[in-house]
């Protein structure tokens, strides 16, 4: 399948996922204040991300959890710390919108926000480092999330997916494994890379074929990776044949 193709497929995916999750008609109780979602207001910039670095020879691929709210909520790409996006992958001409419930606490300002995603910036940091270019890095390796929306709790803080209340988490888990399963059936990775333990577990969850490796979350919140995480989560993905 041509990469053109997979991107074809791996979009209408997404598009898919978003339909279930409008279906679903959430309503997520306390503390839940507000749930956006990139993957709508934030399309155009999935999209081009999607469009210009996804290829059909992709062997790796990376999941994260969900949106952190100054990486992918502000530039609709995994990960998607400002700057990395502009400089690195140098995706400048996408256009942001606004989610319908926006909090002031949570602006979404796109490409003008000034707020750097610390997780973000590590792990393309990390691709950065070792690969010099995007191209380079996306030959066999592709960064996704298993879940679209962004959740604000009270008092204003990022509450994550794992943290949501039941029955409306088994839900959302049950759309996004479905999800996961389709975009791991159409890239057949070789290595499906959990970024974190929660990443990790709903991979365990879906993946058939492909070998599960983890890697440690580079959040700051995490003590075991306050310290050198580029260099463990390195050690890791070439200890573990992740990368050659």
């Amino acid at each position: 399948m041509s990469s053109q193709a997979i991107q074809n497929n791996f979009l209408a995916i997404y598009q898919d996922l978003n339909a279930a999750i409008d279906g679903a008609k959430f309503e997520f109780p306390e503390p839940v204040i507000a749930a956006y979602n990139p993957l709508e207001y934030a399309w155009d910039g999935f999209e081009k991300y999607v469009r210009k670095y996804l290829r059909s020879s992709v062997r790796n691929v990376f999941l994260g959890m969900n949106p952190g709210p100054w990486g992918m909520a502000q530039t609709g790409v995994p990960f998607g710390e400002v700057n990395f996006v502009r400089d690195w992958l140098k995706l400048r001409d996408i256009v942001i919108r606004k989610p319908i419930n926006e909090l002031d606490s949570y602006k979404i300002l796109g490409l003008d926000c000034k707020r750097s995603e610390i997780s973000g910036k590590r792990l393309w940091g990390l691709f950065r480092d070792e690969f010099a270019e995007p191209e380079n890095f996306f030959a066999e390796n592709f960064v996704l999330n298993y879940c679209p929306l962004l959740f604000i709790a009270r008092p204003a803080r990022n509450l994550t997916p794992d943290k949501i209340k039941l029955p409306e988490r088994k839900i959302l888990f049950g759309i996004c494994d479905d999800a996961l399963r389709k975009i791991l059936e159409i890239l057949r990775p070789e290595n499906a890379i959990g970024i974190g333990n929660f990443a990790e577990s709903r991979l365990l969850e879906v993946v058939t074929s492909s070998r599960v490796v983890k890697i440690l979350h580079p959040s700051p919140a995490s003590p075991l990776s306050a310290k050198n995480w580029d260099v463990k989560a390195k050690e890791k993905l070439f200890a573990s044949g992740v990368w050659r």
